[in-house]
């Protein structure tokens, strides 16, 4: 064997050796507990030893059910949803006669000078507005063909937002939406906001859904008529002057 050989083979141990002797001293040194043979030979006295027999006995006392045992489970039943307590409304509310309300109005809109041909108007509302502006703003958009945008529903109930919606129409033919994104497309943070989108104007996707550029409407948001707003925007947006007049001249006829 080679001398340099010899001297690694021995090296490591002792330095090894050395490095123990050095963190027994430092450990005497701080006082730190010195672990003896014997406190080793306790320790492993008192480790439990776990069995196969150990593991079997486990394994009965926590089995799964079999196929026979859940089958033997009974399946929940399925709930009678009309034997749910119904609310209670001063009269009966018909749904289908208030879609066809809605659809009518919306085609009448449409034709008219709606979003979907021509320039649109929207009148962005909410039912914490005071009565008396909503029953206006109302009346107003029924004779100009405009839309009446809504954030959301009343206290989270379809019915109570259906029943506030019948009694504002009075038997008027509005269009009614309820898109909370058509709010965030616009920019629309207060109520009531007034929209109006120029003739031609297409709309592009966007995170709310579909959005217009920013030069294809104007807005103007207060408690204000809605003939103050179209009259606003043929002042300071000449460009909507046109559309404007349109839905002038049908609130005014």
């Amino acid at each position: 064997m080679r001398p340099d050989t010899f001297l690694a083979l021995f090296a490591r141990p002792l330095m090894l050796a050395g490095l123990l002797c050095a963190t027994a001293l430092a450990w005497s040194q701080t006082g730190a507990p010195t672990v003896s043979e014997a406190d080793i030979a306790k320790a492993r006295r008192n480790q439990p030893v776990i069995t196969d027999a150990d593991v079997e006995r486990a394994r009965n006392a926590n089995r799964m059910p079999t196929d026979a045992e859940l089958s033997r489970v009974p399946v929940p039943s399925t709930p009678n949803i009309d034997a749910l307590p119904q609310p209670v409304t001063r009269g009966s509310i018909d749904l289908g006669a208030i879609a066809q309300g809605y659809e009518a109005a919306v085609r009448d809109s449409v034709a008219q000078g709606g979003l979907g041909a021509g320039p649109g108007l929207l009148v962005f509302v909410s039912f914490t507005m005071p009565e008396k502006t909503l029953t206006r703003l109302v009346d107003q958009a029924a004779r100009a063909k405009a839309t009446l945008v809504l954030r959301g529903l009343v206290n989270g109930s379809l019915q109570e937002t259906v029943a506030r919606v019948q009694k504002l129409m009075d038997g008027r033919k509005v269009a009614f939406q309820i898109d909370p994104q058509a709010f965030e497309r616009f920019g629309v943070a207060a109520a009531p906001t007034f929209v109006l989108v120029r003739d031609g104007a297409r709309p592009a996707d966007c995170a709310a859904g579909s959005c217009f550029a920013s030069d294809a409407f104007v807005a103007v948001a207060g408690d204000v008529s809605l003939d103050y707003a179209l009259e606003h925007f043929q002042r300071w947006a000449p460009r909507f002057t046109r559309d404007a007049a349109g839905f002038l001249k049908r609130l005014r006829g």
